[in-house]
């Protein structure tokens, strides 16, 4: 399953964010990092793409970065499986 990542800056934490992504690494057991944008905005400020099975997955990022930033998750589908779906429930 496809999950979008918003990630809002808290303010006054942009440099120690930057820096701490310098050196942090994905989880291996983490989830699939499809993108990972570091936008020139406070909200959002990052914005990942991410497929797992659940959420789950990405909790273990949510509370290393939790301090810096608020995050929302919300599950996603492309324009290409949206556009199938609606097909299916409308096929006339």
């Amino acid at each position: 399953m496809l999950f979008i990542g918003l990630c809002k800056q808290i303010p006054g934490t942009n440099l120690e964010s930057s820096v701490r992504r310098l050196q942090w690494e994905w989880p291996e057991d983490g989830p699939k990092i499809v993108a990972e944008y570091w936008l020139q905005t406070e909200d959002p400020t990052v914005v990942v793409a991410f497929e797992a099975d659940s959420v789950g997955p990405m909790m273990m990022t949510i509370a290393a970065w939790s301090d810096v930033f608020e995050i929302s998750i919300y599950p996603a589908v492309t324009a290409e499986e949206g556009m199938e779906m609606l097909q299916m429930m409308n096929p006339g």
